[in-house]
This record gives structure tokens, C-alpha cells and sequence, in this order.
């Protein structure tokens, strides 16, 4: 296995699935704790629509790489359902269902109007983390760089998760932090697509913080067991997954659930 990682696109899978293990696996414990999990569901699939436009101007701009569309565009659903939220008094999965439905939708019709094939809607989908190159390297650092400047808010996201009225009486501004945190959750879901599709990454953000969150009650504590859990599983399933001739993103998810149940069982 150890063999498996003399390969550059074996050490690019690796760079590139640790920078995005770490992340998901960080921000998945307030997705698991604010019970947000429908959200980076919802999230996952309105990036389809913007991968969908992305293709679909690709016939125009061919050089286009669809991550620079898909981005912006999940970013805007993200704060589309933030503001929904805050500003009716719909549920926060009646916001989400409607927002990435029509996003989903959007998808569709992109697709429909693109004249040529493309590989590109699959690989997002179910994603290819070992045809990961060395821009998508680059692409994950500079989005580790980006969010490690939000890492000083961590001490007001698990104050507001704990306790959000209490935080409020205390002038931390909640609602606007709750429009980074959502913003930051779309920037890493458009990021991990590539790794582990569209179909997977909910689950990658919210398996390695369920399995901390079995193993400890400490949010501290919780947060580390999860990015190292995260982390873990892409170390372990990318060269098991070549041997095996296994996708390796599945793989991954698998390791994880693994993971999750053995927690379940010590935990009892």
C-alpha cells in the first residue's frame, strides 16, 4: 500500500483528499451539532446546477474550468437559504428543499441545452479523486489558506452552536456568522466533488463528526476525533481502493461508516 504512493497522481489524490478530509471533517462538527445535515445534502446537489452551467459554457469558453462557475453559484444558493431562513418563518429544511430543488432543476435544463458530451457532469456526480491534477492541488490549498483565515471564529460558531440565544444576548453576532459558516460549507462541498462526487460529500462532511460526537462530549474533543477520523480514512482507502479496483471515494465513505459503527459499539 505504502508502494501505492510513489505515483505522482497517487500523491496529488492524497495532497488534495487530506486539505478537503481536514476541512469537511472540521466544519461537519457544527453541521452534525446545529443538525444541519440536510443542508450539505442541499448544498451537494445545487452545486449540480452550477457544474451544469459551467459545461454548459464551455462550449463558448473551453478553457472554462467549471469549479469557478460552480463556486460562485453554490455560494449564492447557500446564502439564498441563510436569508429564507432568517427572514420567514419557514423551516430550514422546507428553505433548503425549495432552493436546491430549483438549483437542481436549473442543472437540468443546462444539460439539456448543451450540445456536446461531456465526461464532466459524471466525474462530479461520483467523483474521481485519483484523475485529481496538480491546478485541483492548488485549487485545495488556496481554499486551506482561505479558510484557515476563519479559524479564529471558531470560539463564537461552537459558543452560538452550545447556546445561540445565549450568544446573542452576549453581542456575538450570530446571524452574520451563520452567513460565513454557510458560505465556507459551499466553498469546500464545490471543492470535494471532485474527490468524492456529489452523490457522497454530505456524508464525508457528516460521518467523521458523527463518530467524534460518539466518542466524546467535549466540542474540542469532538472536532479533533473528527479530522482525524476524516484524514484517517483518506490515508487508508486511497492505495486500498487501487488495490481493491474500488472507487476510491466510496471506499472512503465506507471506511468512514466503519469507523462510525465501531465507535457505536465501543461507545455501548
Amino acid at each position: 500500500m505504502v508502494e501505492a504512493f510513489q505515483y505522482g497522481f497517487m500523491q496529488r489524490a492524497l495532497a488534495a483528499g487530506i486539505i478537503i478530509a481536514a476541512i469537511s471533517s472540521y466544519l461537519g462538527v457544527f453541521v452534525v451539532q446545529r443538525r444541519m445535515g440536510f443542508l450539505g445534502n442541499g448544498l451537494a446537489h445545487s452545486a449540480f446546477g452550477g457544474v451544469a452551467l459551467a459545461i454548459l459554457l464551455q462550449s463558448h469558453i473551453p478553457a472554462l474550468d467549471p469549479l469557478w462557475i460552480a463556486a460562485p453559484f453554490t455560494i449564492a444558493v447557500a446564502l439564498a437559504i441563510q436569508w429564507v431562513q432568517q427572514r420567514t418563518r419557514l423551516a430550514s429544511d422546507t428553505a433548503i428543499g425549495i432552493l436546491f430543488s430549483l438549483a437542481m432543476a436549473a442543472g437540468i435544463i443546462f444539460l439539456s441545452k448543451t450540445t456536446r458530451y461531456s465526461s464532466d457532469a459524471m466525474t462530479y456526480l461520483f467523483g474521481s479523486i485519483l484523475t485529481v491534477g496538480v491546478r485541483d492541488v492548488v485549487m485545495s490549498i488556496i481554499v486551506l489558506a482561505l479558510f484557515a483565515a476563519a479559524l479564529p471564529l471558531w470560539g463564537r460558531w461552537a459558543y452560538a452552536t452550545m447556546d445561540g440565544e445565549l450568544a446573542r444576548a452576549d453581542a456575538v453576532p450570530v446571524e452574520r456568522d451563520n452567513y460565513i459558516l454557510t458560505a465556507v460549507l459551499a466553498v469546500v462541498i464545490v471543492m470535494a466533488m471532485k474527490i468524492v462526487g456529489i452523490v457522497l460529500i454530505a456524508a464525508f462532511m457528516i460521518i467523521p463528526a458523527a463518530t467524534g460526537r460518539l466518542l466524546t462530549n467535549r466540542f474540542s474533543a469532538m472536532t479533533i476525533t473528527s479530522v482525524i477520523a476524516g484524514i484517517a480514512s483518506v490515508v487508508i482507502g486511497l492505495p486500498l481502493s487501487v488495490q481493491l479496483d474500488i472507487p476510491s471515494g466510496a471506499l472512503i465513505i465506507v471506511l468512514q461508516s466503519a469507523a462510525f459503527f465501531c465507535a457505536l459499539v465501543a461507545r455501548r
